[in-house]
């Protein structure tokens, strides 16, 4: 009969940030200033004595509902080879049918197919980059949680230092402010601060409308920056088009997106020079190969958002060299760290993503069950 699945636990943790952030949502009055991040978790424990570990999340609000629709559709789980990835795949996505295929329903899909991928990379004994045929050993990376909005210029530049010192190849900020000239300021100084030549990105959080992008763009065309993230609405695709035509800075955007179509739509109307595809988001690792396979195809680069435990693995596996995002918010969930040196993340040598839950991450636990 073979290895089957005899046990799936979900979890519902409120991880919370060292301090509150704030971006471009939150100096406009769209969002709260962000505390804490909602991360759902799945563990799945085979009949072999293989466990798997995934998680997917949330920030501000909808991880109850994906908790609730992983507790609905897990029970399908059982006594399924876990290396059947596609069958189950389409096996949940049909239970949850009514509630469509994007957002919640695929968002608490995304910690289950990671698990099914952890186990498959362990049953093999590779890292899970290995398991999907990895070009590199290390991958770029760039920080972005010590440039928000909330931060005094003089705090962005310090932070920003120290991550270089600390072995990071980038920096972001953010952007977006109501009055464009403070946000040219703010890059001017980091950008004296940190050098022309160490790789410089701007995120404006979906902030502005397309003349006000386009007038950015072109001053900003003089700070040499990676990319302009998000400078319009995620899903304006025509006008990230229209920038990425015009203008000499690339353009990065895809992280906001929530199924395939969404992104594949960014793909073929060439609207992102960087696509931003997010594991979670856009309902696990299944679903992020289909769109990698299709950016490649279009000659694009990719910088998956967030989540560097798992994109870590996905970029080292992707044709062209990737930035992975450096944001240690989940960092305290899990036992092992990532290794950082000379601008780049290494991709972890234990096999599958080489995550364990950190022995005190019971202390954020709001929720979980066990199905058998």
């Amino acid at each position: 009969m073979g290895d089957r699945i005899a046990s799936v636990r979900l979890g519902h943790y409120a991880v919370p940030l060292a301090f509150a952030v704030s971006d471009a949502k939150v100096a406009t009055g769209r969002q709260r200033p962000l505390t804490h991040i909602d991360v759902l978790t799945c563990e799945i424990t085979t009949t072999d004595g293989l466990t798997g570990l995934g998680f997917s999340y949330t920030t501000r609000a909808g991880c109850r509902a994906q908790f609730a629709h992983a507790k609905e559709v897990a029970p399908n789980l059982l006594g399924e080879d876990p290396s059947d990835i596609g069958r189950i795949y389409e096996r949940l996505l049909w239970a949850g049918a009514s509630v469509g295929r994007s957002g919640v329903a695929t968002q608490a899909l995304a910690a289950i197919d990671v698990a099914l991928w952890d186990v498959k990379a362990k049953r093999a004994g590779l890292p899970l980059a290995k398991l999907l045929g990895a070009h590199r050993d290390s991958v770029r990376v760039y920080n972005t949680s010590g440039g928000y909005l909330q931060a005094p210029i003089e705090e962005v530049k310090e932070r920003a230092a120290q991550s270089l010192k600390d072995g990071i190849g980038g920096i972001k900020i953010k952007v977006g402010q109501p009055d464009m000239r403070a946000d040219l300021r703010r890059l001017a100084a980091v950008r004296e601060h940190i050098g022309d030549g160490t790789p410089l990105m701007v995120d404006a959080n979906q902030q502005w409308d397309r003349p006000s992008a386009l007038r950015f763009g072109r001053v900003a065309e003089e700070f040499g920056l990676v990319w302009i993230e998000e400078p319009l609405d995620a899903y304006d695709a025509e006008g990230h088009a229209r920038l990425a035509a015009t203008l000499d800075t690339p353009i990065a955007t895809g992280e906001m997106l929530t199924s395939v179509p969404d992104l594949v739509r960014l793909i073929d109307l060439r609207g992102a020079d960087f696509l931003q595809p997010d594991v979670p988001r856009v309902g696990g690792i299944t679903p992020y190969l289909r769109i990698a396979a299709l950016a490649d195809h279009a000659h694009l680069q990719v910088a998956p958002h967030f989540v560097m435990e798992i994109h870590v693995h996905l970029a080292a596996a992707y044709p062209r060299d990737s930035w992975v995002e450096h944001i240690e918010w989940l960092s305290p969930l899990f036992a092992e760290r990532l290794t950082i040196e000379d601008g780049r993340m290494r991709v972890p040598d234990r096999p599958g993503l080489g995550l364990t839950l950190a022995g005190d991450a019971a202390k954020w636990r709001l929720d979980d069950i066990e199905i058998r």
